[in-house]
């Protein structure tokens, strides 16, 4: 049987809405057991869509995995690239257009 566009995607063992508290100790229980101690879903969702982004996943794509109706909000809130990702996608787009070699470049050494 197909849904309708309002009804309830995920529900509860009796068939029910979850509520907004369901999530909470299931959520603290994954985090301890990953190591990840003061980490919340918001991080979580910011990390999933940083790391989708650099993989190359479209922001289009990131946006509607949100849930976003505007990918500009993915982009200035959520999808932040690491400034290692950045210098690599650099060396290799410069290292493409011929304008180095790439086995002729070193890293610096802070």
């Amino acid at each position: 049987m197909a849904k309708k566009p309002d009804d309830v995607l995920f529900t509860n063992e009796n068939g029910r809405q979850y509520g907004a508290s369901h999530q909470v100790r299931p959520m603290k229980e994954a985090i301890t057991a990953a190591g990840l101690e003061g980490v919340g879903f918001h991080i979580l969702r910011h990390t999933y869509a940083s790391r989708l982004a650099m993989a190359g996943v479209p922001i289009a794509v990131i946006a509607e995995a949100l849930g976003h109706a505007d990918e500009r909000i993915t982009r200035r809130h959520y999808a932040h690239l690491s400034p290692s990702y950045v210098r690599d996608a650099i060396r290799a787009g410069l290292g493409r257009m011929g304008i180095f070699e790439s086995d002729n470049v070193a890293p610096l050494v802070a």
